[in-house]
């Protein structure tokens, strides 16, 4: 991500509603069919009503639905014109890496002992292999699910962010007590992580082959009694990180306000600011600086856990160094076997993971032999090309979540990606890997109670909000929802619906633009619900 665009937010609004927003309606829908140009048909008096309210008078509305059955086309309002996408670009990352690397595949990180044994001591080296998982076992649930939360840590500057309870390190844990069980009591030289499945890629996030916690450590912190300082809690808790809070508890009704700020090399985090008695914990994050180091000292730590000596210092950097050309005839004496890839691609949708929609970049490369993540884009190419037969002139991407000013996508390449899963077997899969409205995910929080839709509508939302500082306001670059609606007779309707260059004076305002948009989306599953 450049410059320009890190003050922006990329994805979910939904979260803010915590802070008071009222979303009276949602996104989604179900459908497709093959997006014909705009017409001038009536949308309806309440839909134009909302399309000509203040703060639209410079901006760019796009709709389209259509019925993938009879391939009528009911709405369309600029629908071969581009866009500014947000998060929906993880639609078409996601379809991709489905396609690539097949919903059932599994990522295999081994650690490979170097040198040779002597009884249960080794002398050499174990070097963990680093295959691009997404989570190593951080958020798998006992039935084997990936846990996520609907407002997700990596998005903790929301309000209303929270944790998933599963262990961060729980691969890790496994792989170290997979290794004693192997017969390893002593290791006689050093832990390595191997990260060299690919080169970094100059993306934000930069996904890395070795990641753990998303690469964050989580900083939540809980009020106490007024003028008592507030409780803080953390993880994961790996040697030299060490966190330390000044964050005073305020009375009920205060100001909270918590800040966060590291060393340059992450590894000393300070937590200020206030809280006021009775509010929620509040959610912080900070970077990992350093992934490979910080997976070497908690593989060592774990194996101390599990009754496994290491000789080599638990901190300090990575000694890539001292990593084999190959590891051909190499004994493999453990290994953390990932959930299936449905799972990481259902987390990365339903909460728009950033990380995890760029990782998925750098994993299609590496599975057709690459080491060079953007060379996912000719993947993509084909993907849109020869596997869905959508003309991929009607994208343009630069990354795999949709966070560069460059990106741009046309509701009927997307309405058309959409249809072309309704015609596959994974058809179903597909649409409840997406946010559901009043149900779970990014727009899991709206239509909650006395909502006709809610259930109904299966969408993905994008987001770009950033500063507009000649007029002292908001600038609304992109509000858009691309999926499926459901009408209340069961059919299935593909729709974009979205608004480009809009305005707004504040956050809260901001809140009703993302709101509009789930108006105009729930206006339209009632129509089609009524026939109209």
């Amino acid at each position: 991500m450049t410059e320009r665009m890190k003050p922006m937010f990329c994805g979910r609004i939904r979260t803010w509603a915590a802070a008071g927003a009222t979303l009276t309606a949602l996104s989604g829908a179900v459908a497709a069919g093959p997006a014909a140009a705009a017409h001038g048909d009536d949308l309806g008096p309440a839909i134009e009503a909302i399309m000509h309210k203040p703060g639209y008078e410079h901006a760019q509305w796009g709709l389209l639905e259509t019925d993938p059955e009879s391939g009528q086309v009911i709405h369309s309002r600029f629908a071969n014109q581009f866009f500014v996408p947000g998060s929906t670009v993880k639609l078409v990352t996601i379809s991709t890496a489905w396609h690539t690397l097949g919903p059932d595949h599994r990522f295999t990180t081994p650690v490979m002992a170097t040198g040779h044994r002597t009884g249960s001591t080794l002398h050499g080296n174990l070097a963990l292999v680093a295959q691009g998982d997404l989570t190593m076992g951080g958020r798998t649930k006992p039935d084997g699910s990936v846990d996520y939360t609907d407002i997700d840590h990596t998005e903790a500057e929301l309000p209303g962010a929270t944790l998933t309870p599963e262990n961060p390190l729980a691969g890790i844990n496994q792989i170290a007590r997979q290794i004693r069980k192997a017969g390893i009591t002593r290791v006689d030289g050093n832990v390595i992580i191997d990260p060299r499945l690919f080169k970094l890629p100059d993306l934000d996030p930069q996904p890395t082959p070795l990641i753990l916690n998303d690469n964050l450590i989580d900083l939540l912190t809980t009020p106490t009694r007024p003028g008592q300082q507030a409780k803080l809690s953390w993880r994961p808790q790996v040697a030299p990180y060490k966190v330390t809070s000044s964050v005073r508890t305020v009375p009920s009704g205060g100001t909270t306000s918590i800040n966060v700020t590291a060393s340059p090399d992450g590894t000393r985090i300070n937590v200020t600011g206030t809280i006021a008695a009775g509010a929620q914990p509040e959610l912080r994050v900070s970077a990992i600086k350093d992934p490979y180091a910080f997976g070497r000292t908690a593989l060592i730590e774990a194996l101390a856990r599990a009754g496994v000596t290491v000789t080599a210092p638990p901190t300090g950097p990575n000694p890539q160094k001292q990593l084999p050309a190959s590891y051909r005839s190499t004994p493999r004496v453990a290994a953390y076997v990932s959930p299936p890839y449905s799972q990481y691609a259902k987390l990365i949708l339903k909460v728009s993971h950033n990380l995890g929609a760029n990782l998925a970049l750098c994993n299609m490369a590496v599975a057709r032999g690459s080491k060079n993540c953007f060379d996912a884009f000719p993947i993509e190419h084909d993907f849109l090309t020869d596997g869905a037969g959508i003309d991929p002139k009607q994208f343009q991407l630069s990354d795999g979540r949709g966070g560069t000013p460059s990106e741009r996508v046309t509701p009927k390449g997307l309405v058309e990606l959409l249809t072309y899963w309704l015609h596959t077997p994974d058809a179903k899969a597909f649409r409840r890997l997406l946010p559901i409205l009043g149900v779970d995910g990014s727009n899991g929080i709206s239509c909650k109670t006395n909502c006709p839709a809610k259930g109904k509508v299966f969408a993905k939302p994008g987001t770009i909000v950033g500063d507009d500082e000649l007029n002292q306001q908001l600038a609304a670059t992109a509000q858009n929802e691309a999926g499926y609606l459901k009408t209340d007779d069961g059919r299935l309707l593909t729709f974009f619906v979205g608004v480009n260059g809009a305005s707004s004076p504040d956050l809260p305002s901001f809140l009703s633009i993302f709101n509009d948009v789930n108006q105009i989306t729930a206006l339209l599953q009632e129509q089609a619900s009524a026939g109209n």
